[in-house]
Parts: C-alpha cells; structure tokens; sequence
C-alpha cells in the first residue's frame, strides 16, 4: 500500500519464484516419498491445518499495523523482489502448501515431468494475477482500510480457518 502497484510486481516476482523453487523441490524430491508413505502425508495435512488454525487465531489477534504513516523508506527493484523471494521461501505456509495439494493433482506413474510444468505454469500465473489484484484492490480500498484496519485482520482468519477445513474435510490419504 505504501509503495504503489507498480513496486509490487516485483515483489509478486519474487514470491512466485521462490513457489517455483518450493514446488519443484516438493515434487522431485518429495513427491515420491510422500506417493510411497501417505500416512506421512496424512500427518503433514493434519499440521497443516492446525497451523493454519492456529496462524488465523494470531492474525485475528494480532493489532492492526500502522498504514497510516508517512515514513516510506527508498528501495530498489532487487529489494522489492528479494523481500517477495525471502517471504514466500521461508513461509512454512508454503512448504506445506505444495505437498498437501500438488501430489493430488500428478500421476507419479506416467509422465509427471508435464504434468508439473501445467500444473505449476497454471499455478505461477493464477498466483501471480492474484498478487496483483490484490495491490490493485489494496490501492482501491486504501481509504477503507485505513478507516477499519481490524476489519482486514478477521477477514484474513476467517479465510484461513475455511482453507484449514477444506484440507481437513477434502484431503484424504
């Protein structure tokens, strides 16, 4: 909100680059483990959602932050991206993301070298969009946030509760 649309591609960049790199790891090296041990799978499922459970209560919780300031420090194109790379590479949101819903989508008995690159160009794209209407949204409704900052924080749980209890109902091994 603070530094336009525009800055916020870059960082929309790195963030699903570093998806690529998560996506690629969880499928070729992960992947086969995890088609081989389900119950594995089946635990990282319930972590996940108790994660995500749990990430809803702290951002529900959470105060609101401060868009109100008039501080904005200067930054480079490589920050804005490097800041998208470093978020979405060490979320653990992400690395749990991957293997709970990637490996339902491949037939690691056929040709799964194609089926990841749809289902990953699909994914970057879809991901990419988002990121963007976001920060078009965000600079639409930037007076309304900053008038109801709280509102923005049981938003945000209440849809990671229904992404948590998705998983939990859909997701079987």
């Amino acid at each position: 909100m603070n530094y336009g649309v525009r800055n916020c591609i870059w960082t929309a960049l790195g963030d699903i680059t570093a998806n690529f790199v998560q996506a690629t790891l969880v499928i070729f090296v992960l992947g086969s483990f995890f088609s081989e041990n389900p119950n594995f799978l089946n635990f990282f499922k319930w972590i996940g959602a108790i994660y995500l459970i749990y990430l809803a209560y702290d951002v529900y919780k959470s105060s609101p932050k401060d868009i109100n300031s008039k501080i904005i420090s200067s930054k480079s194109i490589f920050s804005f991206f490097k800041d998208g790379f470093l978020v979405a590479g060490t979320s653990p949101k992400a690395w749990l993301f991957f293997p709970l819903i990637f490996p339902q989508f491949i037939d690691f008995n056929s040709n799964y070298i194609v089926q990841f690159f749809i289902l990953i160009t699909t994914y970057v794209i879809l991901d990419f969009l988002s990121l963007i209407g976001y920060a078009l949204l965000a600079q639409r409704l930037i007076t309304w946030i900053k008038a109801n900052p709280k509102t923005i924080n049981t938003i945000s749980a209440s849809v990671l509760i229904i992404i948590a209890l998705i998983i939990i109902v859909t997701q079987q091994y």
